[in-house]
């Protein structure tokens, strides 16, 4: 993507994550104006040195209405990105903090978008990235237009902020459902950045039986992919997935990824792990929603992603890194 923001005034929430960074880096490359409010500016800074990026960094402080209504008051995004989400580290079981930030504050963020949205565009005032985990187990190749059934907190929080902006038939929002993401800048204790700390500093890498499938997509394919949604307009409140349309076992993941790594396959310790027990089993993800909206599909293969991780991953990503003995977090 290489045209549609040049000059546009766009809010970032949840720029300092793993894919929030991805977003804001695109954003900035294509000559956006672009702020990320984040809790943690000195973390921002960090990453904007990585990435070789200058946004503009605000302290704000999201479940503080005040300052995310003097927030949008004094910016005036054309588009705002929302990519804030509280459960995806596994340690986060606040039930009211969940509720808070998936659910309360995404329709807050409707209200303020549609009230302070500058005039000067033309695509979606408010993209809001939303979790596979919303679907549940209901199987099947979960179309957006599915009856979920989510089953953990995560999934059910997210799922009511989702259907917060559904209401808001004059506004125009999407909610961008997300799958198993990977690239530069995974928490460590996820899949890949331990198979490239194994690659490091060898030793066994610690693995389930690995016969669950999931629709492994390339974390600059996803940024890529909510930029191109954001440029276009859709039914005000839409659920689009964005994924590979192909599901890959995690076990067939990590013996390409070893390849790629040069790890032998004596060191990978298949079925030590026992399965999660949230895995979703569903077919392949439907993308025709995606395709029509916007004429394309994240492309970027497994071997490639792997390679473009190791390629471009920085040693303070890696660091403290290893073989960890538990299930891998594969939520967005």
């Amino acid at each position: 993507m290489t045209v549609g923001y040049d000059g546009v005034p766009v809010l970032v929430l949840g720029g300092s994550g793993f894919i929030g960074r991805w977003v804001t880096h695109r954003l900035t490359t294509l000559g956006a104006t672009v702020t990320c409010a984040v809790r943690d500016p000195r973390a921002m800074e960090s990453i904007c040195l990585t990435h070789g990026i200058a946004p503009e960094v605000v302290m704000v402080d999201l479940l503080d209405d005040a300052a995310v209504h003097d927030l949008f008051a004094s910016r005036r995004p054309a588009i705002t990105f929302n990519l804030a989400g509280y459960g995806i580290d596994r340690a986060e079981q606040e039930e009211g903090l969940s509720w808070r930030i998936n659910a309360t504050l995404v329709a807050q963020l409707a209200d303020l978008a549609e009230r302070f949205s500058s005039d000067v565009w033309d695509g979606m005032r408010l993209v809001h990235v939303g979790s596979a985990l919303e679907y549940g187990r209901i199987g099947g190749t979960l179309p957006e237009d599915a009856i979920p059934d989510p089953t953990t907190l995560y999934g059910i929080t997210k799922l009511a902020g989702t259907r917060s902006l559904a209401e808001r038939t004059s506004l125009a929002a999407v909610t961008v459902r997300l799958f198993t993401v990977y690239g530069p800048g995974e928490h460590a204790g996820r899949l890949l950045p331990t198979l490239l700390a194994a690659a490091r500093h060898g030793g066994e890498v610690p693995l389930s039986a690995g016969d669950q499938r999931r629709d492994f997509t390339y974390v600059e394919d996803v940024a890529d992919g909510l930029l191109r949604v954001g440029r276009e307009r859709t039914v005000p409140g839409r659920v689009v997935n964005l994924a590979t349309g192909t599901l890959t076992s995690v076990r067939e993941f990590v013996e390409i990824a070893a390849q790629v790594l040069a790890i032998a396959s004596d060191r990978l310790r298949f079925g030590v792990l026992p399965q999660r027990s949230d895995e979703m089993p569903h077919d392949a993800v439907s993308t025709m929603r995606l395709e029509q909206l916007i004429g394309w599909h994240p492309a970027t293969g497994i071997a490639e992603g792997v390679r473009l991780t190791a390629d471009r991953q920085s040693g303070r990503y890696l660091r403290g890194s290893g073989p960890v003995a538990q299930s891998f977090d594969v939520r967005p």
